[in-house]
Protein backbone atom coordinates (compact mmCIF):
# COMPACT_ATOMS: atom_id res chain seq x y z
CA UNK A 1 0.00 0.00 0.00
CA UNK A 2 1.53 3.29 -1.15
CA UNK A 3 1.40 6.54 0.79
CA UNK A 4 -1.68 7.82 -1.06
CA UNK A 5 -3.64 4.62 -0.44
CA UNK A 6 -2.53 4.65 3.19
CA UNK A 7 -3.75 8.22 3.55
CA UNK A 8 -7.15 7.28 2.12
CA UNK A 9 -7.35 4.31 4.47
CA UNK A 10 -6.66 6.38 7.55
CA UNK A 11 -9.08 9.06 6.35
CA UNK A 12 -11.77 6.41 5.94
CA UNK A 13 -11.04 4.97 9.37
CA UNK A 14 -11.27 8.43 10.92
CA UNK A 15 -14.66 8.98 9.28
CA UNK A 16 -16.01 5.65 10.49
CA UNK A 17 -14.74 6.21 14.03
CA UNK A 18 -15.99 9.81 14.25
CA UNK A 19 -19.39 9.03 12.73
CA UNK A 20 -19.94 5.98 14.94
CA UNK A 21 -18.83 7.72 18.14
CA UNK A 22 -21.07 10.69 17.45
CA UNK A 23 -24.10 8.48 16.77
CA UNK A 24 -23.55 6.45 19.95
CA UNK A 25 -22.93 9.44 22.20
CA UNK A 26 -25.85 11.48 20.89
CA UNK A 27 -28.19 8.48 21.28
CA UNK A 28 -27.09 8.13 24.91
CA UNK A 29 -27.58 11.85 25.58
CA UNK A 30 -31.03 11.94 23.98
CA UNK A 31 -32.23 8.86 25.87
CA UNK A 32 -30.95 10.37 29.13
CA UNK A 33 -32.52 13.77 28.51
CA UNK A 34 -35.34 14.81 30.86
CA UNK A 35 -38.84 14.07 29.63
CA UNK A 36 -40.73 16.81 31.42
CA UNK A 37 -40.51 16.29 35.21
CA UNK A 38 -42.40 18.55 37.55
CA UNK A 39 -40.94 21.99 38.11
CA UNK A 40 -41.79 24.58 40.79
CA UNK A 41 -44.24 27.35 40.08
CA UNK A 42 -42.92 30.83 39.39
CA UNK A 43 -43.53 32.30 42.82
CA UNK A 44 -41.93 35.64 43.55
CA UNK A 45 -43.10 38.99 44.76
CA UNK A 46 -45.71 40.01 47.31
CA UNK A 47 -47.65 37.22 49.04
CA UNK A 48 -45.89 34.59 46.97
CA UNK A 49 -48.16 35.10 43.95
CA UNK A 50 -46.82 34.16 40.52
CA UNK A 51 -45.45 37.08 38.58
CA UNK A 52 -47.76 38.34 35.81
CA UNK A 53 -46.40 37.68 32.33
CA UNK A 54 -46.66 39.48 28.97
CA UNK A 55 -46.60 37.02 26.06
CA UNK A 56 -45.41 38.63 22.82
CA UNK A 57 -46.35 36.87 19.57
CA UNK A 58 -45.17 38.49 16.31
CA UNK A 59 -47.29 37.28 13.37
CA UNK A 60 -46.95 37.36 9.60
CA UNK A 61 -49.49 35.72 7.33
CA UNK A 62 -51.89 32.80 7.56
CA UNK A 63 -49.52 29.99 8.43
CA UNK A 64 -50.76 26.37 8.61
CA UNK A 65 -52.60 25.64 11.87
CA UNK A 66 -52.13 29.22 13.04
CA UNK A 67 -55.40 29.19 14.96
CA UNK A 68 -54.60 25.95 16.78
CA UNK A 69 -51.08 27.12 17.65
CA UNK A 70 -52.18 30.52 18.97
CA UNK A 71 -55.10 28.97 20.82
CA UNK A 72 -52.71 26.84 22.88
CA UNK A 73 -51.48 30.11 24.44
CA UNK A 74 -55.05 31.05 25.37
CA UNK A 75 -55.67 28.01 27.59
CA UNK A 76 -52.71 28.36 29.95
CA UNK A 77 -53.08 27.23 33.56
CA UNK A 78 -51.49 30.46 34.73
CA UNK A 79 -53.34 33.02 36.84
CA UNK A 80 -52.21 36.34 35.36
CA UNK A 81 -50.93 36.88 31.85
CA UNK A 82 -51.66 38.91 28.75
CA UNK A 83 -51.29 38.04 25.08
CA UNK A 84 -49.95 40.64 22.65
CA UNK A 85 -50.09 39.85 18.96
CA UNK A 86 -48.36 42.06 16.42
CA UNK A 87 -48.62 42.42 12.63
CA UNK A 88 -47.17 44.94 10.21
CA UNK A 89 -49.96 45.03 7.61
CA UNK A 90 -53.61 46.00 7.99
CA UNK A 91 -54.50 43.28 5.48
CA UNK A 92 -52.56 40.51 7.18
CA UNK A 93 -54.83 37.41 7.35
CA UNK A 94 -53.47 36.62 10.83
CA UNK A 95 -55.66 39.49 12.10
CA UNK A 96 -58.80 37.42 11.54
CA UNK A 97 -57.34 34.60 13.65
CA UNK A 98 -56.63 37.02 16.52
CA UNK A 99 -60.18 38.39 16.31
CA UNK A 100 -61.54 34.85 16.44
CA UNK A 101 -59.53 34.17 19.59
CA UNK A 102 -60.73 37.41 21.18
CA UNK A 103 -64.32 36.34 20.60
CA UNK A 104 -63.66 32.85 21.93
CA UNK A 105 -61.79 34.02 25.05
CA UNK A 106 -63.36 37.33 26.11
CA UNK A 107 -61.99 36.90 29.66
CA UNK A 108 -58.39 37.05 28.42
CA UNK A 109 -56.39 40.21 27.95
CA UNK A 110 -55.62 39.89 24.22
CA UNK A 111 -54.11 42.87 22.43
CA UNK A 112 -53.49 43.34 18.72
CA UNK A 113 -50.84 45.82 17.57
CA UNK A 114 -50.85 46.80 13.89
CA UNK A 115 -47.84 48.93 13.00
CA UNK A 116 -45.83 48.96 9.77
CA UNK A 117 -42.91 51.02 11.06
CA UNK A 118 -39.49 49.52 10.30
CA UNK A 119 -36.42 50.04 12.50
CA UNK A 120 -33.87 47.97 10.59
CA UNK A 121 -33.51 45.06 8.23
CA UNK A 122 -35.25 42.48 10.46
CA UNK A 123 -39.06 42.85 10.18
CA UNK A 124 -39.73 40.51 13.11
CA UNK A 125 -37.63 42.68 15.43
CA UNK A 126 -39.46 45.78 14.18
CA UNK A 127 -42.70 44.02 15.03
CA UNK A 128 -41.46 43.33 18.57
CA UNK A 129 -40.34 46.95 19.01
CA UNK A 130 -43.81 48.10 17.97
CA UNK A 131 -45.48 45.64 20.35
CA UNK A 132 -43.38 46.32 23.43
CA UNK A 133 -45.12 49.58 24.57
CA UNK A 134 -48.34 47.58 24.97
CA UNK A 135 -46.72 45.10 27.40
CA UNK A 136 -47.76 45.91 30.97
CA UNK A 137 -45.72 43.39 32.95
CA UNK A 138 -42.12 42.95 33.98
CA UNK A 139 -41.71 39.36 32.78
CA UNK A 140 -41.86 38.56 29.06
CA UNK A 141 -42.27 35.40 27.03
CA UNK A 142 -41.54 35.60 23.28
CA UNK A 143 -42.65 32.75 21.05
CA UNK A 144 -42.85 32.33 17.28
CA UNK A 145 -46.22 32.01 15.60
CA UNK A 146 -45.76 28.37 14.54
CA UNK A 147 -45.31 27.09 18.10
CA UNK A 148 -47.90 25.13 20.09
CA UNK A 149 -47.57 24.50 23.82
CA UNK A 150 -49.16 22.51 26.67
CA UNK A 151 -51.35 24.12 29.32
CA UNK A 152 -48.56 24.25 31.92
CA UNK A 153 -46.16 25.97 29.51
CA UNK A 154 -46.04 29.39 31.17
CA UNK A 155 -45.69 27.95 34.66
CA UNK A 156 -42.69 25.92 33.62
CA UNK A 157 -40.79 28.32 31.39
CA UNK A 158 -40.95 31.39 33.66
CA UNK A 159 -40.08 29.58 36.89
CA UNK A 160 -36.25 30.01 36.50
CA UNK A 161 -36.66 33.80 36.12
CA UNK A 162 -37.07 34.01 39.89
CA UNK A 163 -33.26 33.64 40.06
CA UNK A 164 -31.60 37.00 39.49
CA UNK A 165 -28.62 35.46 37.70
CA UNK A 166 -30.81 34.02 34.93
CA UNK A 167 -30.84 36.05 31.72
CA UNK A 168 -33.18 34.01 29.55
CA UNK A 169 -35.05 30.73 29.55
CA UNK A 170 -35.43 28.96 26.23
CA UNK A 171 -37.06 25.76 24.92
CA UNK A 172 -36.16 23.16 22.37
CA UNK A 173 -38.90 21.97 20.05
CA UNK A 174 -39.97 18.95 18.05
CA UNK A 175 -41.41 19.02 14.56
CA UNK A 176 -45.05 18.36 13.70
CA UNK A 177 -45.19 17.29 10.08
CA UNK A 178 -48.04 18.09 7.75
CA UNK A 179 -48.99 15.85 4.88
CA UNK A 180 -46.43 14.88 2.32
CA UNK A 181 -42.91 13.57 2.01
CA UNK A 182 -41.08 16.92 2.21
CA UNK A 183 -42.87 17.90 5.39
CA UNK A 184 -41.67 14.68 7.00
CA UNK A 185 -38.13 15.35 5.81
CA UNK A 186 -38.31 18.81 7.34
CA UNK A 187 -39.43 17.38 10.63
CA UNK A 188 -36.46 15.01 10.63
CA UNK A 189 -34.10 17.96 10.16
CA UNK A 190 -35.34 19.19 13.52
CA UNK A 191 -35.89 15.93 15.41
CA UNK A 192 -32.97 13.85 14.16
CA UNK A 193 -30.25 16.46 13.76
CA UNK A 194 -30.92 19.86 15.29
CA UNK A 195 -32.40 18.83 18.64
CA UNK A 196 -29.89 16.00 19.30
CA UNK A 197 -26.95 18.26 18.44
CA UNK A 198 -28.17 20.91 20.90
CA UNK A 199 -28.73 18.31 23.60
CA UNK A 200 -25.21 17.00 23.05
CA UNK A 201 -23.70 20.49 23.29
CA UNK A 202 -25.74 21.15 26.44
CA UNK A 203 -24.60 17.87 27.99
CA UNK A 204 -21.01 19.04 27.57
CA UNK A 205 -21.76 22.33 29.32
CA UNK A 206 -22.62 24.72 26.48
CA UNK A 207 -25.48 27.18 26.86
CA UNK A 208 -24.64 29.29 23.83
CA UNK A 209 -28.08 29.08 22.28
CA UNK A 210 -31.57 30.53 22.43
CA UNK A 211 -34.51 29.69 20.22
CA UNK A 212 -37.47 31.61 18.83
CA UNK A 213 -39.70 28.79 20.03
CA UNK A 214 -39.50 30.37 23.49
CA UNK A 215 -37.49 33.11 25.14
CA UNK A 216 -38.53 34.11 28.66
CA UNK A 217 -36.82 37.09 30.29
CA UNK A 218 -37.30 39.98 32.70
CA UNK A 219 -37.86 43.53 31.50
CA UNK A 220 -34.78 44.89 33.27
CA UNK A 221 -32.59 42.37 31.44
CA UNK A 222 -33.98 43.47 28.08
CA UNK A 223 -33.33 47.10 28.98
CA UNK A 224 -29.77 46.31 30.07
CA UNK A 225 -28.82 44.92 26.64
CA UNK A 226 -30.28 47.89 24.74
CA UNK A 227 -33.79 46.58 24.16
CA UNK A 228 -35.02 44.99 20.96
CA UNK A 229 -33.39 47.89 19.10
CA UNK A 230 -30.03 46.19 19.62
CA UNK A 231 -31.28 43.36 17.36
CA UNK A 232 -32.80 45.37 14.53
CA UNK A 233 -30.08 44.48 11.99
CA UNK A 234 -29.47 40.90 13.11
CA UNK A 235 -30.70 37.87 11.21
CA UNK A 236 -30.59 35.31 14.05
CA UNK A 237 -32.33 37.66 16.49
CA UNK A 238 -33.25 34.84 18.90
CA UNK A 239 -29.63 33.71 19.23
CA UNK A 240 -28.28 37.24 19.67
CA UNK A 241 -30.93 38.08 22.25
CA UNK A 242 -29.49 35.28 24.36
CA UNK A 243 -25.89 36.12 23.48
CA UNK A 244 -26.25 39.71 24.64
CA UNK A 245 -27.59 38.54 28.00
CA UNK A 246 -24.72 36.06 28.34
CA UNK A 247 -22.30 38.93 27.74
CA UNK A 248 -23.82 40.46 30.88
CA UNK A 249 -22.72 37.32 32.79
CA UNK A 250 -26.29 36.09 33.06
CA UNK A 251 -27.20 32.42 32.71
CA UNK A 252 -29.16 30.81 29.89
CA UNK A 253 -31.50 28.07 31.11
CA UNK A 254 -32.63 25.33 28.73
CA UNK A 255 -36.08 24.30 29.91
CA UNK A 256 -36.94 20.61 30.12
CA UNK A 257 -40.14 21.41 28.21
CA UNK A 258 -40.20 20.46 24.54
CA UNK A 259 -42.70 22.55 22.57
CA UNK A 260 -43.99 21.78 19.08
CA UNK A 261 -43.40 23.58 15.79
CA UNK A 262 -45.25 23.19 12.51
CA UNK A 263 -43.29 21.87 9.53
CA UNK A 264 -45.32 22.70 6.45
CA UNK A 265 -42.91 22.29 3.54
CA UNK A 266 -44.93 21.31 0.48
CA UNK A 267 -42.01 20.78 -1.89
CA UNK A 268 -38.28 20.45 -2.19
CA UNK A 269 -37.68 24.13 -2.96
CA UNK A 270 -39.27 25.43 0.25
CA UNK A 271 -37.48 22.78 2.33
CA UNK A 272 -34.13 23.57 0.70
CA UNK A 273 -34.46 27.34 1.16
CA UNK A 274 -35.45 27.07 4.83
CA UNK A 275 -32.79 24.55 5.82
CA UNK A 276 -30.04 26.29 3.83
CA UNK A 277 -30.98 29.51 5.63
CA UNK A 278 -30.67 27.81 9.02
CA UNK A 279 -27.33 26.22 8.15
CA UNK A 280 -25.83 29.47 6.85
CA UNK A 281 -27.01 31.30 9.95
CA UNK A 282 -25.38 28.62 12.12
CA UNK A 283 -22.23 29.02 10.05
CA UNK A 284 -22.27 32.79 10.55
CA UNK A 285 -22.58 32.35 14.32
CA UNK A 286 -19.84 29.71 14.66
CA UNK A 287 -17.81 29.55 11.43
CA UNK A 288 -15.09 27.25 12.78
CA UNK A 289 -17.48 25.00 14.65
CA UNK A 290 -19.62 24.60 11.55
CA UNK A 291 -16.93 22.70 9.63
CA UNK A 292 -16.94 19.47 11.69
CA UNK A 293 -20.75 19.32 11.83
CA UNK A 294 -20.58 17.18 8.70
CA UNK A 295 -19.55 14.31 10.99
CA UNK A 296 -23.04 14.46 12.52
CA UNK A 297 -24.62 13.14 9.29
CA UNK A 298 -24.01 9.55 10.24
CA UNK A 299 -25.11 7.47 7.26
CA UNK A 300 -23.08 9.02 4.40
CA UNK A 301 -20.07 9.71 6.64
CA UNK A 302 -19.84 6.15 7.94
CA UNK A 303 -20.50 4.54 4.55
CA UNK A 304 -17.95 6.76 2.83
CA UNK A 305 -15.42 5.90 5.52
CA UNK A 306 -16.10 2.20 5.14
CA UNK A 307 -15.69 2.44 1.36
CA UNK A 308 -12.28 4.09 1.83
CA UNK A 309 -11.19 1.75 4.61
CA UNK A 310 -12.94 -1.63 4.34
CA UNK A 311 -12.28 -4.30 6.93
CA UNK A 312 -13.81 -6.14 9.85
CA UNK A 313 -13.00 -3.60 12.62
CA UNK A 314 -14.36 -0.69 10.60
CA UNK A 315 -17.33 -2.79 9.54
CA UNK A 316 -18.23 -3.44 13.17
CA UNK A 317 -17.89 0.24 14.01
CA UNK A 318 -20.00 1.17 11.00
CA UNK A 319 -22.78 -1.21 12.08
CA UNK A 320 -22.63 0.24 15.59
CA UNK A 321 -22.95 3.78 14.23
CA UNK A 322 -25.75 2.95 11.79
CA UNK A 323 -27.59 1.00 14.47
CA UNK A 324 -27.36 3.92 16.89
CA UNK A 325 -28.61 6.24 14.17
CA UNK A 326 -31.61 4.00 13.56
CA UNK A 327 -32.35 3.75 17.29
CA UNK A 328 -32.26 7.55 17.53
CA UNK A 329 -34.83 7.74 14.75
CA UNK A 330 -37.13 5.18 16.35
CA UNK A 331 -36.75 6.46 19.92
CA UNK A 332 -39.77 8.75 19.63
CA UNK A 333 -43.11 7.38 20.92
CA UNK A 334 -45.04 8.10 17.69
CA UNK A 335 -43.37 5.12 16.05
CA UNK A 336 -45.47 2.69 18.05
CA UNK A 337 -47.91 2.83 15.15
CA UNK A 338 -45.60 3.84 12.34
CA UNK A 339 -45.75 2.99 8.66
CA UNK A 340 -43.94 -0.16 7.45
CA UNK A 341 -40.44 -0.48 8.85
CA UNK A 342 -38.67 -0.50 5.50
CA UNK A 343 -40.18 2.87 4.56
CA UNK A 344 -39.03 4.40 7.81
CA UNK A 345 -35.54 2.97 7.45
CA UNK A 346 -35.26 4.40 3.94
CA UNK A 347 -35.82 7.92 5.26
CA UNK A 348 -32.68 7.79 7.43
CA UNK A 349 -30.04 7.69 4.65
CA UNK A 350 -32.09 10.09 2.51
CA UNK A 351 -32.29 12.63 5.33
CA UNK A 352 -28.61 12.33 6.21
CA UNK A 353 -27.50 12.58 2.59
CA UNK A 354 -29.59 15.69 2.00
CA UNK A 355 -28.16 17.26 5.15
CA UNK A 356 -24.63 16.61 3.92
CA UNK A 357 -25.44 18.19 0.58
CA UNK A 358 -26.99 21.24 2.26
CA UNK A 359 -23.96 21.54 4.54
CA UNK A 360 -21.64 21.57 1.52
CA UNK A 361 -23.72 24.20 -0.29
CA UNK A 362 -23.90 26.31 2.90
CA UNK A 363 -20.10 26.64 2.70
CA UNK A 364 -20.27 28.28 -0.74
CA UNK A 365 -21.99 31.56 0.16
CA UNK A 366 -23.83 33.73 2.67
CA UNK A 367 -27.11 34.56 0.95
CA UNK A 368 -30.34 33.46 2.63
CA UNK A 369 -33.98 33.89 1.64
CA UNK A 370 -36.37 34.99 4.35
CA UNK A 371 -39.87 36.53 4.19
CA UNK A 372 -39.47 37.30 0.50
CA UNK A 373 -36.13 39.10 0.89
CA UNK A 374 -32.60 38.01 0.03
CA UNK A 375 -30.30 38.77 2.95
CA UNK A 376 -26.61 38.41 3.77
CA UNK A 377 -25.84 36.33 6.87
CA UNK A 378 -22.11 36.93 7.14
CA UNK A 379 -20.57 38.50 10.24
CA UNK A 380 -22.41 38.00 13.54
CA UNK A 381 -25.69 37.40 11.78
CA UNK A 382 -26.02 40.84 10.25
CA UNK A 383 -29.10 40.94 8.04
CA UNK A 384 -28.11 43.37 5.31
CA UNK A 385 -30.37 43.37 2.26
CA UNK A 386 -29.08 42.87 -1.27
Amino acid sequence: MNAFDMGLYWLGTALVVAGAIYACVVLYVVLKSPRGPDVPSARVGVSGHPQPVSVLKPLCGAEPRLYENLRSFCVQAYPDYELIFGVRDNEDPAIDVVRRLRAEFPQLDIALVINSRLYGSNPKVSNLINMLPRARYGWFVLADSDISVPADYLTRVVAPLADSDVGIVTCLYHGVAGRGFWSRMGRLFIDDWFVPSVRLAHAFGSTRFSFGSTIAMRREVLVSIGGFEALRDTLADDFWLGELTRQKSLRTVLSDLLVATEVSDVGFSTLWARELRWLRIIRSIAPLGFIPTCLCFTTPVVLLGLALAPGVPNGILALLGLGSRALLYFSRPEFKHATPLWRELLLIPLRDALLLLEWAVALTGWQVKWRGAVLHSRGKGTASRY
